[in-house]
């Protein structure tokens, strides 16, 4: 049984698929499976998957329907046999180490979670750095989450993380909805014992219009399927955390509030018309949690100043 899966959703990414796929194949790190689900692309990308795992066994490929990333991913963690599981996009790549490092980070610290640092490759070809950094840092599932909601060291998405497999027993994504990562990962944490993470720079984001992660962050295009699916999310998770992790509760809930007030001030600057619904319910919400929020101990300065200024 192999020690790593490394689990890839694709869809319609013939002329990206190859790069990505090969970064895996020239890892230093040899036993993995390697699951590439095909969504149901239109495209050659589920044909390009098909002629590198007639050239290399560790390879499977899933071709299935068409279907939201969370239901994709699933179909990975289904297939994965390896005892650590690990994930990169279709239009991603990675350094020839990226396994070593993460397997190694694992083992050295006997920890459930390994996390590295990144670049992200933008539209102009700029390389920028993606928490990089150089100390080792130990987080027990309360400073894990923390470091998840600050995103001072590390954020939710998946990539760039090694998993043990065992985390997975009662947790997947979402069948539902488009951003997956921000709706799991802070399980994932939640439910783990100790994560090590080193911003050592062993992976590549690359942003440009076709990409979910880009898209989420070009503000002036919110709408209001996309607002609503966020606020549900970070409902959930406020939820989730108070649960589970009950001294995170007022964290997790100045978060929530820290989302709203961001996204109210986005739709103001961008005069997002088409916003109105989730605009007034995040002006209700934030107006009965005025004084909290303003008096919160992470609440930044320029917060305080949207909020008076929208709110009020």
């Amino acid at each position: 049984m192999p020690v790593i899966s490394v689990i890839m959703l694709t869809y319609n990414r013939e002329t990206l698929v190859s790069r990505a796929i090969e970064s895996v194949l020239a890892q230093t790190f040899s036993d993995f499976d390697f699951i590439i689900v095909d969504n149901g692309s239109s495209d050659r990308s589920g044909k390009v998957a098909d002629e590198y795992a007639a050239r290399d066994n560790r390879i499977k490929v899933i071709h299935r329907e068409r279907g939201n990333i969370g239901s994709g991913r699933n179909a990975g963690l289904d297939a994965a046999k390896g005892d650590y599981i690990t994930f990169i996009d279709d239009d991603d790549w990675t350094e020839p180490d990226f396994l070593d490092f993460l397997f190694n980070l694992a083992i050295n610290n006997n920890a459930d979670i390994s996390i590295c640092g990144s670049w992200r490759k933008i539209e102009n070809g700029k390389i920028e750095p993606k928490y990089i950094f150089d100390e080792l840092l130990l987080h027990d599932a309360e400073a894990a989450v923390t470091e998840i909601i600050l995103r001072k060291h590390y954020n939710s998405a998946t990539p760039t993380k090694l998993f043990q497999k065992q985390i997975f027993d009662k947790l997947r994504f979402s069948i539902k909805g488009k951003y997956d990562d921000i709706a799991m990962t802070y399980k994932l944490f939640a439910n783990s014992r100790l994560t090590a993470a080193q911003g050592k720079g062993k992976y590549y984001f690359s942003r440009h219009d076709n990409n979910n992660s880009g898209a989420a962050t070009k503000h002036q295009f919110l709408d209001p399927q996309q607002l609503n699916e966020y606020l549900s999310v970070f409902r959930e998770r406020t939820q989730y955390i108070s649960n589970t992790l009950p001294k995170l509760a007022d964290l997790a809930q100045w978060s929530e509030w820290s989302y709203m007030i961001s996204m109210v001030e986005k739709i103001n600057r961008y005069n997002l018309t088409n916003c109105g619904e989730p605009l007034a319910f995040m002006l209700h919400e934030l107006k009965k949690k005025y004084d909290a929020f303003l008096c919160s101990p992470w609440t930044q300065e320029f917060e305080r100043q949207w909020i008076e200024s929208y709110v009020s």
